[in-house]
């Protein structure tokens, strides 16, 4: 039999009222707690880069395909290029690629209702996979093409057309501005569509339509775009795929990953991770502390116990098993307590989703939720190691404790 564990079981479970028993339980609740928090920050700091991610690729794929001018700001209209079949099949042929597609931007004002918004229209064509924006989609539908004429809708941001108080149906005027002419080309579009990302950067700038009215506005030839987009099977691998793109382009054009046009959205993204490893670092020394304390009262108040051990031969080493022993089921109470604790409130939170969020601070109006497994797993191991080893500290007390002593300890 193991003695050790018999005896840490049986102190463990000992029912009676006592003060060890209080901090047994405020050992288990500060573990618990601190194993919920850490599987909870994961949780939804994972489903924050996770939505905003989505968004992001969603709306402007994971790479830009473009001419080279390195010294034009993202939303600057571009400069045009031809389209490229050899260029479209190459990049199909690298095993990250999903999906390229051609599109062009075009500034403007929108005018209506006596207000005017500045816009930048995004011209797009019918192969465009409008599928991966359906969740954006509020109202109407997406702008649908014919084979004759370009299509003479638009899609306006949620945003935009509160701005300009006009909804799905209604029609206005755009004023496209024409480089080195003096005023502006004017067309009467009808809106088909709003949509929302959530991101201000898309919703107060971008509107949607038709590839070819940017082509006739612009005089291009109808081989000639803005740039592709492309879309990735595995986002963690853009600047890899994407250097592989460069290498296939012609002279003068350039690959770029989104990260590269809105490293601002990327840089929130990577504080989020700082901010995890801080939040699982203050959990962990908090649950620490606890297990430490706890465990240096525990051995303080067993003294005679440990006295008398000592005093019909038990060894030293056997006696810091005990309270190994009695540490080790302690953590686990607590781990498991915060596990429970943690995966009940993100499974709350993802079928109810009651916490929320001011969607012009954080991209969405609630705390979304990813939970990967291996981290969960290791939050567990870890915590568990990491205790165990610490409780060695305050089990070498027992070995320092003298049996004449003990058993004279009031």
């Amino acid at each position: 039999m193991n003695t050790p564990l018999f005896i840490a079981k049986r102190i463990a479970l000992n029912r009676q009222q006592s003060f060890s028993r209080f901090i047994i339980r405020l050992a288990i609740a500060a573990t618990t707690i601190s194993v919920a928090a850490m599987i909870l920050s994961l949780a939804f700091i994972n489903g924050f880069q996770k939505v905003i991610s989505e968004k992001v690729f969603s709306f402007w794929g994971h790479i830009r395909v473009q001419h080279f001018e390195p010294f034009k700001v993202s939303i600057a209209e571009e400069t045009p290029i031809l389209r490229n079949d050899t260029i479209e099949k190459e990049v199909m042929k690298l095993a990250n690629a999903t999906n390229i597609q051609p599109f062009a931007t075009k500034s403007a004002i929108i005018n209506a209702n006596a207000t005017i918004e500045g816009v930048l229209f995004k011209g797009v064509t019918k192969d465009y996979p409008f599928d991966r924006l359906q969740p954006f989609l509020k109202k109407g539908r997406w702008v649908q093409f014919n084979d004759t004429a370009y299509n003479q809708e638009i899609v306006l941001s949620q945003y935009m057309a509160n701005q300009i108080g006009v909804d799905v149906g209604n029609d206005l005027l755009i004023y496209f501005i024409q480089p080195g002419e003096e005023k502006p080309r004017t067309r009467k579009l009808r809106v088909c569509g709003i949509f929302k990302t959530g991101i201000d950067i898309y919703d107060k700038t971008f509107a949607m339509g038709d590839m070819r009215l940017i082509q006739k506005l612009n005089d291009w030839l109808p081989n000639q775009i803005g740039g592709y987009e492309v879309i990735l099977k595995d986002y963690t691998k853009m600047d890899e795929t994407s250097n592989e793109i460069y290498a296939t382009l012609p002279m003068g054009w350039n690959s770029k990953t989104m990260r590269e046009v809105y490293p601002e959205i990327f840089d929130w993204l990577n504080l989020q991770n700082t901010n995890k490893y801080i939040m699982i670092a203050v959990m962990t020394a908090v649950a620490l502390i606890n297990l430490i304390t706890c465990l240096i009262i525990l051995v303080l108040e067993r003294t005679r116990m440990i006295g008398v051990l000592k005093a019909v031969g038990t060894s030293d080493s056997k006696i810091q098993q005990i309270f190994m022993y009695y540490g080790a089921l302690i953590t686990l109470w607590g781990i498991a307590g915060g596990l429970a604790l943690g995966l009940g409130i993100s499974y709350l939170q993802l079928k109810t989703g009651f916490i929320k969020l001011n969607e012009e601070a954080y991209y969405m109006d609630r705390a979304p939720v990813e939970m990967i497994w291996w981290q969960v797993g290791l939050v567990v191991t870890g915590t568990f190691l990491v205790c165990f080893l610490v409780l060695l500290i305050p089990s070498l007390i027992s070995r320092k404790i003298s049996p004449a002593k003990a058993v004279q300890f009031r």
